[in-house]
């Protein structure tokens, strides 16, 4: 019998979404094609850790988690990401803030350039 992760017990759909249209995030971990993107080798990497992308669709899955299209700017991919792949930039705790002191200026201008073009 598999093992199911606690976390993906959890309904995420009975909480509203994590992030917002816009928002920018950045990626907790490399992700690689699974074969959903076309165009690319499977295993291939689209996001590299730390890569800064947008929000730019919110769409859910199994009627369970929410599913968050994001513009990656540099790499160009938009991919479909869960939260916990994700750790938002705009919206980081107080205490998170004050933790970083000085550091959470440059959270302003990282990723500054938000993108254009076409939504998912």
């Amino acid at each position: 019998m598999a093992d199911i992760n606690r976390d993906d017990a959890e309904i995420e759909l009975a909480y509203p979404p994590r992030f917002s249209y816009g928002e920018r995030v950045i990626a907790r971990s490399v992700v690689r094609n699974d074969g959903t993107y076309n165009g690319r080798d499977i295993g291939e990497v689209l996001v590299n850790k730390g890569e800064i992308g947008y929000v730019i669709n919110i769409n859910t899955f199994l009627q369970q988690f929410y599913i968050y299209a994001v513009d990656f700017v540099d790499s160009g991919h938009r991919v479909g990401m869960r939260a916990k792949e994700l750790c938002t930039l705009d919206n980081l705790p107080d205490e998170v803030l004050e933790q970083l002191g000085a550091k959470a200026a440059v959270l302003q201008t990282l990723g500054s350039a938000k993108p254009t073009g076409e939504v998912l």
